[in-house]
């Protein structure tokens, strides 16, 4: 996939991939790249949120995407912290069970255009 992290001045995570190696029969962004870069965006701004915890499993449990216009030439998905109450909950939730779920969004844009909006929920548990 070509698969980077980035950073970005509003402290959100970012994935980047090429979209010369993750392209279709039409030389535009391949959705299941785009998908999975998506998804991966979420994950790794999760994982990040648990450094420190006890949490060895991260999973996806359920997911949408939304594709909007062609992403040409990079694909870029910006993963947004979740807010402090959404954070809060989700932090109180796994001290307490072991086990917690955290819905995060994520938009796919290129050249500051929209191009596609995911959602996920995400399940972080204990090993």
């Amino acid at each position: 996939m070509g698969l980077r992290v980035a950073t970005d001045e509003r402290g959100q995570f970012v994935a980047e991939a090429p979209v010369a190696l993750n392209h279709n029969h039409l030389r535009t962004g391949f959705g299941g790249s785009i998908n999975a870069l998506a998804t991966l965006a979420a994950y790794g701004c999760l994982w990040l949120e648990l450094r420190g915890d006890k949490a060895l499993h991260v999973v996806v449990s359920e997911s949408t995407i939304r594709f909007l216009r062609p992403v040409r030439e990079t694909i870029r998905a910006i993963c947004a912290h979740p807010n402090k109450k959404e954070l809060r909950q989700f932090q109180s939730a796994f001290a307490a069970n072991g086990k917690a779920r955290l819905r995060l969004s994520v938009t796919v844009e290129e050249d500051g255009k929209l191009a596609a909006a995911f959602r996920g929920t995400f399940v972080a548990s204990m090993a």
